[in-house]
């Protein structure tokens, strides 16, 4: 599937007198190394690839699981992980495509459990919306909304007490900030110092609902300040953007045992849940959508970010044909990789004997 891309636009949501007096500590994408740019540029094209070929290959009918696909917002996870340089614990939600991929970078493992094979990341039997990688720093992904936002706050808890160096972090929809576990955890992790980043991957819908059918306060990043914690917000689009944002609060979480919330603006491409677009539902309007997120899509700001400092052509060419060349033999080994028997069944649930 490809999205009509033609612009590039990487300006804040907030206009300048904002950005200068309620979120000092946003910044702009500066003084990122050339290397650290193509590593984010191949980070996002290997979850756009990803989930390119779900869209591709879904109707055989052959991935049995629902799919909650990150089009679009690709850049949020990419960014923070990033950032994180290895020293990070992910919780995720059950839009946790992008942040699988920018943590592990295991496609093998991905489209397996996709496939519903017994070499996926929970041997078939989770699906798309628990997929999990512990050895690889994403401890897991949740199905019910905010529900992984407390377990990063244990996880917090443990790295804070054994001083592992550690931050945890809890991806998370604008949605979930309508759960009160939620607000909970914030005040728990701001009372007990705790090293976690809370990243709200903010596409301004619980579903089809906006925000402001749902919450009466007029900032969500301003209605957490109070909290205590570190409070950023970042409208621009741009994964560069975000990733010198997040190794800030990483940094700042670690050193100073505080934490973070980051209040990412975002835009998922398709509709809510499955592979196709849902305009037709008339909750959001198509023209603005556009205009204002899909024709400055981040993968697309990236390559010429790339090409603008002078990376060459044919560099950029072989690192997509790499990209491309994984995601195809990832999907050719689970299509043909074994089902797991119905002996597997209790195998990895508490009822099951050793």
């Amino acid at each position: 599937m490809s999205l009509p891309l033609t612009k590039v636009g990487s300006s804040l949501f907030l206009d300048e007198t904002q950005k200068a007096k309620k979120y000092p500590m946003s910044l702009v994408s500066e003084g990122v190394s050339k290397a650290i740019s193509t590593g984010l540029y191949k980070s996002l094209l290997l979850a756009r690839r990803s989930e390119e070929y779900i869209v591709k290959h879904y109707p055989e009918n052959q991935m049995r699981s629902p799919m909650h696909m990150s089009m679009g917002q690709e850049f949020v996870s990419v960014g923070v992980c990033s950032a994180l340089e290895g020293k990070g614990d992910i919780f995720a939600s059950y839009r946790s495509h992008a942040a699988f991929l920018a943590q592990t970078h295991d496609t093998d493992r991905f489209f397996a459990e996709l496939y519903g094979r017994m070499s996926g990341t929970g041997e078939g039997k989770g699906g798309s919306m628990h997929l999990a990688a512990p050895d690889s720093g994403h401890l897991l992904s949740s199905g019910v909304v905010a529900t992984q936002i407390p377990v990063a706050i244990g996880a917090a808890f443990a790295n804070a007490r054994l001083r592992t160096g550690r931050t945890a972090v809890a991806f998370f929809g604008d949605g979930a900030t309508d759960a009160g576990v939620f607000w909970e955890s914030v005040n728990a992790a701001s009372l007990f110092r705790l090293p976690v980043m809370f990243v709200c991957e903010d596409n301004g819908y619980a579903v089809d609902t906006p925000r402001a059918a749902r919450q009466t306060f007029e900032s969500l990043t301003e209605a957490v300040r109070p909290f205590g914690c570190d409070v950023y917000e970042d409208g621009s689009g741009d994964v560069e953007s975000v990733y010198l944002l997040a190794r800030c609060a990483a940094e700042t979480a670690r050193s100073k045992r505080r934490p973070a919330f980051l209040n990412i603006k975002c835009c998922r491409f398709l509709e809510h849940v499955g592979i196709g677009e849902d305009w037709h539902w008339g909750y959001r309007d198509k023209e603005a959508t556009v205009r204002d997120w899909i024709t400055r899509d981040a993968v697309i700001t990236q390559r010429r970010r790339l090409v603008d400092r002078g990376v060459a052509e044919q560099e950029i060419v072989a690192l997509e044909g790499e990209v491309e060349s994984t995601v195809r033999r990832s999907v050719e080994r689970a299509a043909a990789a074994a089902i797991p028997g119905p002996e597997r069944l209790y195998a990895g649930v508490f009822y099951a004997k050793a």
